[in-house]
Protein backbone atom coordinates (compact mmCIF):
# COMPACT_ATOMS: atom_id res chain seq x y z
CA UNK A 1 0.00 0.00 0.00
CA UNK A 2 1.13 3.53 -0.81
CA UNK A 3 0.46 5.14 2.59
CA UNK A 4 1.08 8.88 2.96
CA UNK A 5 0.09 10.30 6.35
CA UNK A 6 0.78 13.88 7.38
CA UNK A 7 3.71 13.98 9.78
CA UNK A 8 2.76 15.50 13.14
CA UNK A 9 4.30 15.74 16.58
CA UNK A 10 2.98 13.47 19.31
CA UNK A 11 1.62 16.60 21.03
CA UNK A 12 -0.54 17.58 18.04
CA UNK A 13 -4.31 17.23 18.44
CA UNK A 14 -4.77 15.24 15.26
CA UNK A 15 -3.14 11.83 15.52
CA UNK A 16 -3.09 9.66 12.37
CA UNK A 17 -3.98 6.01 12.11
CA UNK A 18 -1.57 3.40 10.79
CA UNK A 19 -1.56 1.75 7.38
CA UNK A 20 -2.67 -1.50 9.00
CA UNK A 21 -5.61 0.26 10.69
CA UNK A 22 -6.72 1.70 7.34
CA UNK A 23 -6.62 -1.77 5.86
CA UNK A 24 -8.63 -3.19 8.77
CA UNK A 25 -11.34 -0.56 8.27
CA UNK A 26 -11.74 -1.41 4.61
CA UNK A 27 -11.76 -5.14 5.22
CA UNK A 28 -14.53 -4.62 7.77
CA UNK A 29 -16.66 -2.84 5.13
CA UNK A 30 -15.71 -4.50 1.84
CA UNK A 31 -14.64 -7.96 2.99
CA UNK A 32 -11.45 -9.77 3.89
CA UNK A 33 -10.23 -9.75 0.29
CA UNK A 34 -10.42 -5.96 0.03
CA UNK A 35 -7.04 -4.43 -0.83
CA UNK A 36 -6.12 -0.78 -0.27
CA UNK A 37 -3.87 0.46 -3.07
CA UNK A 38 -3.17 3.87 -1.57
CA UNK A 39 -4.24 6.07 1.34
CA UNK A 40 -3.25 9.74 1.21
CA UNK A 41 -4.07 11.97 4.16
CA UNK A 42 -5.60 15.29 3.16
CA UNK A 43 -4.57 18.40 5.07
CA UNK A 44 -7.71 20.50 4.69
CA UNK A 45 -9.41 19.29 7.88
CA UNK A 46 -8.55 20.59 11.33
CA UNK A 47 -10.51 18.12 13.46
CA UNK A 48 -10.93 14.69 11.89
CA UNK A 49 -8.18 12.87 10.02
CA UNK A 50 -9.20 12.56 6.37
CA UNK A 51 -7.76 10.13 3.80
CA UNK A 52 -8.36 9.71 0.09
CA UNK A 53 -8.29 5.95 -0.41
CA UNK A 54 -7.97 3.95 -3.61
CA UNK A 55 -9.16 0.34 -3.55
CA UNK A 56 -8.12 -2.39 -5.98
CA UNK A 57 -11.75 -3.41 -6.56
CA UNK A 58 -13.24 0.07 -7.06
CA UNK A 59 -12.78 2.45 -9.99
CA UNK A 60 -13.19 5.62 -7.95
CA UNK A 61 -11.48 6.63 -4.71
CA UNK A 62 -13.40 6.94 -1.48
CA UNK A 63 -12.82 9.03 1.64
CA UNK A 64 -12.06 7.75 5.12
CA UNK A 65 -12.68 10.17 7.98
CA UNK A 66 -11.46 9.24 11.45
CA UNK A 67 -12.61 11.11 14.54
CA UNK A 68 -10.25 12.02 17.38
CA UNK A 69 -10.02 9.54 20.23
CA UNK A 70 -12.77 10.22 22.77
CA UNK A 71 -10.26 11.32 25.43
CA UNK A 72 -9.01 14.10 23.12
CA UNK A 73 -12.45 15.57 22.41
CA UNK A 74 -13.72 18.69 24.14
CA UNK A 75 -17.05 18.52 25.94
CA UNK A 76 -18.46 21.11 23.51
CA UNK A 77 -17.21 19.05 20.54
CA UNK A 78 -18.09 15.56 21.73
CA UNK A 79 -19.06 13.06 19.03
CA UNK A 80 -19.16 15.57 16.16
CA UNK A 81 -18.93 12.81 13.55
CA UNK A 82 -21.94 11.07 15.06
CA UNK A 83 -23.82 14.38 14.98
CA UNK A 84 -23.02 14.84 11.30
CA UNK A 85 -24.19 11.32 10.55
CA UNK A 86 -27.49 12.06 12.33
CA UNK A 87 -27.80 15.26 10.30
CA UNK A 88 -27.64 13.71 6.82
CA UNK A 89 -31.39 12.98 6.54
CA UNK A 90 -32.16 16.56 7.57
CA UNK A 91 -29.76 17.92 4.94
CA UNK A 92 -31.76 16.30 2.13
CA UNK A 93 -32.39 19.64 0.30
CA UNK A 94 -28.65 19.84 -0.52
CA UNK A 95 -27.93 16.09 -0.73
CA UNK A 96 -26.93 16.45 -4.40
CA UNK A 97 -23.96 18.56 -3.29
CA UNK A 98 -22.82 16.33 -0.44
CA UNK A 99 -20.78 13.13 -0.21
CA UNK A 100 -22.80 10.02 0.48
CA UNK A 101 -22.12 7.76 3.45
CA UNK A 102 -20.95 4.25 2.53
CA UNK A 103 -20.33 3.00 6.07
CA UNK A 104 -19.84 4.28 9.61
CA UNK A 105 -18.73 2.64 12.85
CA UNK A 106 -19.17 3.91 16.42
CA UNK A 107 -18.32 0.58 18.11
CA UNK A 108 -14.60 1.20 18.57
CA UNK A 109 -13.96 -2.44 17.68
CA UNK A 110 -11.78 -1.85 14.61
CA UNK A 111 -9.42 1.00 15.49
CA UNK A 112 -10.75 2.37 18.79
CA UNK A 113 -12.09 5.54 17.16
CA UNK A 114 -15.25 6.54 15.29
CA UNK A 115 -14.85 6.47 11.51
CA UNK A 116 -16.93 7.01 8.40
CA UNK A 117 -16.37 6.12 4.73
CA UNK A 118 -17.90 8.46 2.17
CA UNK A 119 -17.94 8.93 -1.57
CA UNK A 120 -15.23 11.18 -2.98
CA UNK A 121 -16.40 14.51 -4.39
CA UNK A 122 -14.59 15.94 -7.39
CA UNK A 123 -13.78 19.63 -7.22
CA UNK A 124 -11.23 22.14 -6.00
CA UNK A 125 -11.41 23.70 -2.52
CA UNK A 126 -12.82 27.20 -2.91
CA UNK A 127 -9.91 28.89 -1.06
CA UNK A 128 -7.57 27.47 -3.72
CA UNK A 129 -9.68 28.15 -6.81
CA UNK A 130 -11.84 31.23 -6.21
CA UNK A 131 -8.87 33.55 -6.60
CA UNK A 132 -8.25 32.27 -10.14
CA UNK A 133 -11.46 34.01 -11.28
CA UNK A 134 -11.85 37.77 -11.83
CA UNK A 135 -13.30 39.41 -8.72
CA UNK A 136 -16.18 40.63 -10.86
CA UNK A 137 -17.41 37.00 -10.93
CA UNK A 138 -17.18 36.39 -7.18
CA UNK A 139 -20.73 37.57 -6.43
CA UNK A 140 -21.98 34.51 -8.34
CA UNK A 141 -20.22 32.29 -5.80
CA UNK A 142 -21.72 34.06 -2.80
CA UNK A 143 -25.15 34.09 -4.43
CA UNK A 144 -24.93 30.29 -4.64
CA UNK A 145 -23.78 30.16 -1.02
CA UNK A 146 -26.85 32.17 -0.02
CA UNK A 147 -29.18 29.80 -1.87
CA UNK A 148 -27.60 26.73 -0.27
CA UNK A 149 -27.82 28.25 3.20
CA UNK A 150 -31.44 29.27 2.62
CA UNK A 151 -32.31 25.69 1.66
CA UNK A 152 -30.78 24.40 4.90
CA UNK A 153 -32.36 27.06 7.11
CA UNK A 154 -35.80 26.33 5.68
CA UNK A 155 -35.72 22.88 7.34
CA UNK A 156 -37.69 22.78 10.62
CA UNK A 157 -36.34 20.60 13.43
CA UNK A 158 -37.86 18.74 16.41
CA UNK A 159 -35.81 20.42 19.14
CA UNK A 160 -33.15 23.05 19.82
CA UNK A 161 -29.50 22.00 20.02
CA UNK A 162 -27.30 19.46 18.19
CA UNK A 163 -29.13 17.23 15.72
CA UNK A 164 -28.05 14.11 17.62
CA UNK A 165 -28.87 15.73 20.96
CA UNK A 166 -29.01 16.66 23.67
CA UNK A 167 -32.20 18.40 22.63
CA UNK A 168 -33.72 21.39 24.44
CA UNK A 169 -37.28 22.69 24.59
CA UNK A 170 -36.21 26.35 24.30
CA UNK A 171 -33.55 28.21 22.39
CA UNK A 172 -32.23 29.92 25.53
CA UNK A 173 -31.56 26.54 27.16
CA UNK A 174 -29.56 25.41 24.12
CA UNK A 175 -27.51 28.62 23.94
CA UNK A 176 -26.74 28.71 27.66
CA UNK A 177 -25.77 25.03 27.71
CA UNK A 178 -23.43 25.59 24.77
CA UNK A 179 -21.73 28.53 26.51
CA UNK A 180 -21.37 26.54 29.74
CA UNK A 181 -19.78 23.64 27.85
CA UNK A 182 -17.28 25.99 26.21
CA UNK A 183 -16.43 27.53 29.59
CA UNK A 184 -15.88 24.06 31.08
CA UNK A 185 -13.59 23.17 28.18
CA UNK A 186 -11.58 26.34 28.68
CA UNK A 187 -11.22 25.49 32.36
CA UNK A 188 -9.96 22.04 31.40
CA UNK A 189 -7.41 23.58 29.06
CA UNK A 190 -6.16 25.94 31.78
CA UNK A 191 -7.52 29.01 29.99
CA UNK A 192 -9.45 31.90 31.53
CA UNK A 193 -13.20 31.45 30.99
CA UNK A 194 -14.69 34.30 33.03
CA UNK A 195 -15.75 36.24 29.94
CA UNK A 196 -17.65 33.25 28.50
CA UNK A 197 -19.43 32.81 31.82
CA UNK A 198 -20.39 36.49 31.80
CA UNK A 199 -21.98 35.97 28.39
CA UNK A 200 -23.87 32.95 29.75
CA UNK A 201 -25.09 35.09 32.66
CA UNK A 202 -26.29 37.78 30.26
CA UNK A 203 -28.09 35.15 28.19
CA UNK A 204 -29.70 33.76 31.33
CA UNK A 205 -30.79 37.22 32.52
CA UNK A 206 -32.38 38.12 29.17
CA UNK A 207 -33.41 34.65 28.10
CA UNK A 208 -36.82 35.96 27.05
CA UNK A 209 -35.11 37.72 24.13
CA UNK A 210 -33.54 34.44 23.03
CA UNK A 211 -36.85 32.66 23.46
CA UNK A 212 -38.49 34.95 20.93
CA UNK A 213 -37.00 32.30 18.62
CA UNK A 214 -39.66 29.60 18.94
CA UNK A 215 -39.10 27.47 15.84
CA UNK A 216 -35.93 25.34 15.58
CA UNK A 217 -34.38 25.60 12.11
CA UNK A 218 -31.50 23.56 10.77
CA UNK A 219 -28.13 25.35 10.88
CA UNK A 220 -25.10 24.30 8.82
CA UNK A 221 -22.78 24.85 11.78
CA UNK A 222 -19.61 25.56 9.81
CA UNK A 223 -20.35 26.26 6.14
CA UNK A 224 -18.20 28.81 4.34
CA UNK A 225 -15.53 28.88 1.64
CA UNK A 226 -13.21 26.43 3.40
CA UNK A 227 -15.89 23.71 3.25
CA UNK A 228 -16.88 24.35 -0.35
CA UNK A 229 -15.67 22.74 -3.59
CA UNK A 230 -15.70 24.46 -6.97
CA UNK A 231 -16.06 23.00 -10.44
CA UNK A 232 -12.54 23.06 -11.85
CA UNK A 233 -13.61 23.93 -15.42
CA UNK A 234 -16.59 26.28 -14.98
CA UNK A 235 -16.42 29.75 -16.56
CA UNK A 236 -17.59 31.38 -13.33
CA UNK A 237 -17.14 30.15 -9.75
CA UNK A 238 -19.60 27.26 -9.49
CA UNK A 239 -20.13 25.29 -6.28
CA UNK A 240 -19.93 21.56 -6.99
CA UNK A 241 -19.84 20.26 -3.43
CA UNK A 242 -20.15 21.14 0.25
CA UNK A 243 -18.47 19.28 3.12
CA UNK A 244 -18.23 18.85 6.89
CA UNK A 245 -21.58 19.37 8.57
CA UNK A 246 -20.47 17.86 11.88
CA UNK A 247 -21.55 20.97 13.80
CA UNK A 248 -25.06 21.15 12.34
CA UNK A 249 -27.77 21.87 14.89
CA UNK A 250 -31.27 23.26 15.30
CA UNK A 251 -31.76 26.85 16.38
CA UNK A 252 -31.94 30.44 15.20
CA UNK A 253 -30.61 30.77 11.63
CA UNK A 254 -28.94 34.04 12.62
CA UNK A 255 -26.69 32.02 14.96
CA UNK A 256 -25.15 30.06 12.08
CA UNK A 257 -21.44 30.45 11.31
CA UNK A 258 -22.41 31.07 7.69
CA UNK A 259 -24.40 34.17 8.68
CA UNK A 260 -21.48 35.42 10.75
CA UNK A 261 -19.16 35.16 7.77
CA UNK A 262 -21.66 36.66 5.34
CA UNK A 263 -21.93 39.76 7.54
CA UNK A 264 -18.20 40.05 8.27
CA UNK A 265 -17.32 42.39 5.37
CA UNK A 266 -19.05 44.66 2.89
CA UNK A 267 -17.55 43.16 -0.27
CA UNK A 268 -18.59 40.61 -2.91
CA UNK A 269 -20.22 38.51 -0.21
CA UNK A 270 -23.11 40.98 -0.08
CA UNK A 271 -24.51 39.01 -3.03
CA UNK A 272 -25.25 36.29 -0.45
CA UNK A 273 -28.35 38.21 0.65
CA UNK A 274 -29.77 38.39 -2.88
CA UNK A 275 -30.57 34.66 -2.75
CA UNK A 276 -30.78 34.14 1.00
CA UNK A 277 -33.17 37.00 1.80
CA UNK A 278 -32.92 39.95 4.21
CA UNK A 279 -31.41 39.70 7.69
CA UNK A 280 -33.48 40.65 10.73
CA UNK A 281 -32.17 44.00 12.02
CA UNK A 282 -34.60 44.48 14.93
CA UNK A 283 -33.24 45.51 18.34
CA UNK A 284 -33.83 42.03 19.74
CA UNK A 285 -32.11 40.37 16.76
CA UNK A 286 -29.08 42.64 17.12
CA UNK A 287 -28.81 41.72 20.82
CA UNK A 288 -29.07 38.02 20.03
CA UNK A 289 -26.38 38.42 17.35
CA UNK A 290 -23.99 39.71 20.02
CA UNK A 291 -24.59 36.60 22.11
CA UNK A 292 -23.99 34.45 19.04
CA UNK A 293 -20.77 36.32 18.27
CA UNK A 294 -19.54 35.69 21.80
CA UNK A 295 -20.38 32.00 21.43
CA UNK A 296 -18.44 31.88 18.14
CA UNK A 297 -15.45 33.61 19.76
CA UNK A 298 -15.43 31.10 22.62
CA UNK A 299 -15.49 28.17 20.18
CA UNK A 300 -12.76 29.79 18.06
CA UNK A 301 -10.62 30.27 21.19
CA UNK A 302 -10.84 26.54 21.85
CA UNK A 303 -9.95 25.74 18.25
CA UNK A 304 -6.94 28.04 18.36
CA UNK A 305 -5.80 26.37 21.56
CA UNK A 306 -6.28 22.94 19.97
CA UNK A 307 -4.12 24.03 17.02
CA UNK A 308 -1.40 25.43 19.27
CA UNK A 309 -1.92 29.08 18.26
CA UNK A 310 -1.12 30.75 21.58
CA UNK A 311 -0.98 34.31 20.22
CA UNK A 312 -4.37 33.94 18.56
CA UNK A 313 -5.80 32.59 21.83
CA UNK A 314 -4.64 35.75 23.60
CA UNK A 315 -6.17 37.95 20.91
CA UNK A 316 -9.57 36.35 21.47
CA UNK A 317 -9.91 37.97 24.89
CA UNK A 318 -9.86 41.47 23.45
CA UNK A 319 -12.47 40.57 20.86
CA UNK A 320 -14.68 39.03 23.56
CA UNK A 321 -14.31 42.11 25.78
CA UNK A 322 -15.64 44.29 22.95
CA UNK A 323 -18.73 42.09 22.61
CA UNK A 324 -19.30 42.03 26.36
CA UNK A 325 -19.22 45.84 26.43
CA UNK A 326 -22.12 45.84 23.96
CA UNK A 327 -24.07 43.27 25.98
CA UNK A 328 -23.76 45.22 29.23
Amino acid sequence: MDFRPIERTTQAFQQPVTAEEVQRVYRRVFGSDSRVVSAVELGSGMYNNVYRVALAERDRPVVLRVAPAKARQFRSERHLMRNEHAGFPWLAPIAHLMPQVIAADWTGQVIGRDWMIQTYLEGVPAPEHLGSYPRSTWPAFFRQMGAITRAVHDVRGPHFGPVAGPGYATWSEAVIASLEDIAADLDGAGLEATDVRRVAAAARHDRAVLDEVTEPRLLTGDLWTVNTLLDRDADVPTISGVLDFDRCHFGDPDADWTIRMATAKADEREAFWESYGPLDRSEAAVWRARVYEARHLGAVRLERYRLGKAEAVSESYGAMAAVLAQLA
